[in-house]
């Protein structure tokens, strides 16, 4: 049996600022030229690039019982759906990272105090279409047809109107394993701006239970009101059961990075 693909996640700095439970994530990702994802980077980091080209990606997933610190947690704010778009990014010490160019989210108050920290959260409605179609415990969706579980987000902007509604058939013999997979989930950290300068906020996680999936809905203009234009159906579409993660210490980018 091959070894696991997944990078050992590196350690965390201390203290530990928040504790999260990420579960019945849709990630679906579009190829773009790297020319189109550069002017959205922080300044001191670059396109992460597969291949030649940047991605962007659409991803959805439940947030349950976020806290902070180690404590349990925070009850009705700790526990939402989010829904972002997002691109990757990379130091010149080749550290990767996540990129929002926005997060949707239903909790005005959770939304609120990400933007005072610089993180761009956005106040919609939205919801969760499916029930769990992969047992955490097990780490195999249970054999099916196609007409099986589904799993997808729904989102209706209170400002612009902008709106997305998408949804996958994970399927239950595809783990995804390849290097592209790898590439767009295997992420323990975000760069965004803050203050004028650049923040590392790193992130640790066990490796996402990854499962290929058919697309069976999307209409969205989510990437579109981020900035960024599409065509056709997404080159990646994913589904995971969710994994547990916690946020360490950020740190600054060096001014000559």
């Amino acid at each position: 049996m091959s070894p696991d693909p997944w990078p050992v996640a590196p350690e965390l700095p201390t203290p530990i600022i928040m504790d999260q439970q990420w579960t019945d994530a849709v990630f679906l990702h579009w190829r773009i030229p790297e020319a189109v994802a550069a002017p959205f980077m922080p300044p001191g980091v670059v396109p992460d690039t597969f291949e030649g080209s940047a991605w962007v990606g659409l991803i959805g997933f439940r947030m349950q019982g976020a806290g902070l610190g180690r404590g349990p947690g925070i009850p009705y704010f700790g526990s939402f759906n989010e829904i972002n778009v997002r691109l990757y990014s990379r130091e010149p010490d080749g550290t990767r990272g996540v990129v929002f160019l926005s997060l949707d989210a239903t909790r005005l108050a959770v939304v609120l105090a990400a933007r005072t920290a610089g993180i761009p959260y956005v106040w919609s409605r939205a919801g969760f279409r499916g029930a769990g179609a992969v047992e955490p415990v097990a780490g195999v969706v249970p054999s099916g047809e196609l007409d099986g579980p589904r799993a997808g987000y729904w989102v209706r902007r209170f400002r612009g109107g902008a709106r997305s509604d998408f949804a996958v058939a994970p399927e239950s013999d595809a783990a995804a394993t390849d290097p592209l997979s790898l590439h767009l989930t295997a992420r323990f950290g975000l760069h965004t701006r803050f203050r004028g300068r650049t923040l590392y906020v790193p992130n640790t996680h066990t490796a996402w239970p990854l499962y290929r999936a058919e697309l069976t809905q999307l209409e969205d203009q989510l990437v579109a009101a981020a900035g960024i234009n599409v065509e056709g159906p997404p080159e990646s579409v994913l589904f995971s059961p969710g994994v547990r993660t916690q946020f360490g210490r950020p740190r600054v980018l060096d001014s000559g990075s």
